[in-house]
């Protein structure tokens, strides 16, 4: 976690998708590692927890209110909402958490952008893992 946390901190003055390529590295690592374990539940709360991370250095990035307004009329939202959201005054954190973020960074766009999901990630390698012959059992232990 500690890993992450460093990967996508907002104060590396990395473009995005180096930002998601590192990503990458560590949690397709830690996925392989930990594909034999039962780690769903773990796995969804880190993967909802990194994507505000990722909506955290979006806004990061995004500095001046005229860019952040321009970028979120990109993304479908109003004028008026985006004047509003735009020259928020709450930080990062907090606005990562915001419904306006919520619905126009999805975890679709995240995707796009090349975000790789932990949840499925996961479920690809574990299934792929069971379907190994070597690690079925040969007949049922009677």
């Amino acid at each position: 976690m500690v890993k992450l946390k460093q990967l996508s901190g907002r104060s590396k003055g990395w473009s995005m998708e180096e930002r998601l390529l590192r990503l990458k590295q560590v949690t397709v690592g830690w996925i392989n590692y930990f594909a034999l374990a039962n780690a769903r539940q773990r796995l969804i709360r880190i993967d909802e927890w990194l994507q505000s991370r990722l909506r955290m250095c979006i806004w990061k990035q995004w500095k001046k209110a005229k860019t952040r307004i321009t970028n979120l009329k990109k993304l479908g939202l109003n004028l008026q909402k985006a004047y509003e959201w735009g020259n928020t005054r709450r930080g990062y954190w907090r606005t990562a958490h915001s419904p306006i973020l919520l619905t126009t960074i999805t975890k679709a766009r995240l995707k796009r952008k090349g975000y790789l999901p932990l949840l499925e990630t996961y479920t690809l390698r574990r299934e792929a893992l069971m379907n190994r012959r070597d690690t079925r059992p040969v007949r049922p232990v009677v």
